[in-house]
Formats: structure tokens, C-alpha cells, sequence
């Protein structure tokens, strides 16, 4: 049977995480992509699949008008949740990342992460970022990266049956590119992430949790270590070696 990823496998995954602290957070990246891209003052920006909604409420403390869409319950309870606690606001919005209940061309700025890669056929979901997008709009559309030791652990687990999400894809920095592109968006520039803490930690952190041990959500930094980790990362960041290594990547294209 072909696997497929169900609304009921993200309902159960954020019932489960509605503990955010647990959730490991992606505005790292991102942010720096929204840099490159300006000041974000008064820009009406769109978060697609938003989960927690996390790294939206950072863009809304930098002066950005946030509207955050996912379609588990769940996820828009822990949304809810953060609102409440945070001085930036998102507003949050229950719909599908398919039909997006927005009118053409009212964002700035559409982005999302961990989306596409769920969904056998992308294309429909781009073409709704497109439509929703200002004339000069910009897209920014983050996925798990393919050459990745990553990736082969995840389709042992989809093949058992055993992932979390049901199913899910991954791509290769120029299919994401000729991906966007064909839904006629103008490629900008492409950023990439290497995994922190180590694919090895996460797992073996899982592991500790299933027999009652409890390990921080991120490993002790070793000063010296971290140093070198630091100075190669900033050094080889969006290179291509990079992005062909990296366990996730993005492109930022505009609709012109």
C-alpha cells in the first residue's frame, strides 16, 4: 500500500508536542533568509503549515503584519497558546495550504517549512503561494534536503511504518529550484541549514526518553568545538558544497 501523509498523523503530532519547549526551532535560518530580504516593517507576510507558529512570532517582533494558516486543531491551539504568552502577535487562521481563504495578491511575503515535502504532488500548493502574492511578492519555501544520512533513516521508518508524518519526500537544491520555477516564480538565491544538535544526539535523546531519561533538548557546547563548528558553518554557508550536505534547504524566488 502507498503511503501517504493523513491530517490525523499531524492532529496526533502536535497533540503530542503541544509542550513547544520540546520542538526544535527553525528560525535561525529563516531569519537570516528574511534578512537578505530587508526591512520587514509593515510587510503583510504568510506562514503556510505554520505548526507552532514559533518562528512566525519572531518576524512579528521584527514590525511584520504575521498570518499564520495550518489545518490541524491542534496546531492552532499551541498558536493560540504562544499569543498569548509572547509580545508579538501572528494571527492564527484554520484552512488548507490547497485552498488558501485569501484574496489574490494580499501578502509581501508567503514562506513555509516542512510543507511540500509532505504532499506526492507540491505544484497546487505553489501555485497558491503565486496566487496570493503581490506583484514583486517573494516566496521562501524550506525542505529536507536528499543527500542526507537523514534521509535514508526515514524511509526505513516510512517502509515499517513507523514515521511520524505518514509519508514524506525530500529534495535536491536544483529540483527545489526547477520545482518553484515552474510555477513561474523567479529564482533570488537559495540558503541551506546544517542539522545542530547531530542527527546522532537527536536519536540517541529519543532513545534516553523512552526509558524515562530526560536529556536537554541541546547537547553542552564544548568551547573549542564549538568554535571550529561555528567558523565552518558561517565559512561554507550557501555554498554549494553546503547545500548538497545540509538536511535542509530553501530557495527565496519572487513573482514578478
Amino acid at each position: 500500500m502507498e503511503r501517504v501523509a493523513k491530517r490525523e498523523n499531524w492532529e496526533e503530532f502536535w497533540e503530542e508536542k503541544s509542550n513547544v519547549e520540546e520542538v526544535y526551532s527553525n528560525s535561525e535560518r529563516l531569519i537570516r533568509a528574511f534578512r537578505r530580504l530587508g526591512d520587514l516593517r509593515g510587510k503583510k507576510v504568510l506562514e503556510v503549515g505554520a505548526g507552532t507558529g514559533r518562528d512566525s512570532l519572531t518576524l512579528a517582533g521584527l514590525g511584520a503584519e504575521l498570518y499564520v494558516l495550518d489545518y490541524a486543531t491542534s496546531a492552532i491551539k499551541i498558536i493560540d497558546k504562544l499569543n498569548k504568552q509572547s509580545q508579538a502577535r501572528v494571527i492564527p487562521v484554520q484552512g488548507d495550504a490547497f485552498r488558501l481563504p485569501f484574496r489574490d495578491e494580499s501578502f509581501d511575503i508567503v514562506f513555509h517549512q516542512g510543507l511540500i515535502e509532505h504532499f506526492r504532488e507540491p505544484r497546487p500548493i505553489l501555485a497558491e503561494n503565486y496566487r496570493v502574492l503581490k506583484h514583486g511578492g517573494i516566496v521562501i519555501v524550506d525542505v529536507p534536503q536528499r543527500w542526507h544520512i537523514y534521509t535514508v533513516m526515514k524511509h526505513i521508518l516510512i517502509f515499517l511504518d513507523k514515521w511520524f508524518a505518514g509519508w514524506e519526500t525530500e529534495f535536491s537544491p536544483g529540483e527545489l529550484k526547477r520545482l518553484v520555477e515552474s510555477q513561474g516564480f523567479k529564482f533570488l538565491f537559495a540558503f541551506g541549514e546544517w542539522m545542530y544538535p547531530s542527527l546522532f544526539y537527536r536519536v540517541f535523546r529519543e532513545a534516553a526518553r523512552k526509558f524515562g531519561i530526560r536529556l536537554p533538548l541541546y547537547p553542552p557546547k564544548v568551547p573549542g568545538v564549538w568554535r571550529i563548528r561555528k567558523f565552518l558553518r558561517e565559512s561554507l554557508r550557501d555554498t554549494s558544497f553546503a547545500l548538497n550536505t545540509a538536511v535542509a534547504i530553501g530557495v527565496v524566488a519572487k513573482k514578478e
